[in-house]
């Protein structure tokens, strides 16, 4: 039986490699229901589970990205106070830091039939609505992830950066949404190893810092949605 119910929790300001444990402690317990169910004659059904968080300055780099995309060294980022981090996501190089709403879905794609690339645009789908509910029109740029503002025209930026992992169709990793996130830090890498093109936040776009605990509950009403599932706590 499917289970479409999402556990969500709100960790709050946490350090980016704690972040990661937590999400790495269930996404191995829900592969392992999978692949023992292959031997159970009534298969366990899987649980699906949704962070947030909002983590100190730190560069993360993803499995396949380029290292030369990190613009600083070591000394310049201890003066900035912000770590480096090699993971195992989708992607390139990418900034988290306090202003963002990160987001962790581990979820059993079986749950809600769905394939790595339908997930990926889903969530886009759920950034773009929740913009709308601010007048911005945020947008997919072909070949490249996430949502963008302006796309196809010189000052196209992007406003929410994603990169996941997945295996036996369970995910971990997801979406970064700028709100108020201090900006000058991507100015020390090349954003997921795209140049010349910019990045925003939705207090840059608006010009004043929408309320994050709306934000937040906007997103969830939307994951909801278009995932038809429950959101417990």
């Amino acid at each position: 039986m499917k289970n479409k119910t999402i556990l969500y929790k709100d960790i709050g300001l946490t350090d980016y490699q704690k972040a990661f444990d937590i999400q790495t402690a269930l996404f191995e317990k829900t592969k392992q229901i999978k692949i023992d169910n292959k031997y159970r004659k009534i298969p366990q059904t899987t649980e699906n589970f949704l962070l947030f968080t909002e983590h100190p300055h730190v560069y993360t780099l993803g499995k396949s990205g380029d290292e030369s995309n990190l613009l600083i060294d070591e000394t310049e980022r201890k003066r900035r106070q912000v770590q480096f981090i090699k993971t195992n996501r989708g992607g390139d190089i990418t900034y988290h830091g306090p202003g963002q709403i990160v987001g962790y879905p581990v979820i059993d794609l079986d749950n809600f039939d769905l394939d790595i690339l339908a997930y990926m645009r889903l969530l886009e789908e759920m950034i773009i609505r929740v913009l709308s509910n601010y007048n911005i029109k945020g947008e997919r740029s072909e070949g490249e992830t996430g949502v963008w503002l302006d796309v196809g025209k010189p000052n196209v930026r992007k406003i929410c950066a994603m990169g996941v992992k997945t295996s036996r169709w369970v995910t971990m990793h997801g979406f970064a949404l700028n709100v108020d996130t201090d900006l000058s830090y991507f100015n020390h890498i090349i954003p997921c190893g795209i140049k010349n093109k910019g990045v925003t936040s939705l207090q840059k776009e608006l010009g004043y810092t929408p309320d994050k605990n709306i934000l937040k509950q906007q997103i969830l009403e939307v994951f909801a949605g278009l995932l038809q599932a429950e959101i417990q706590t």
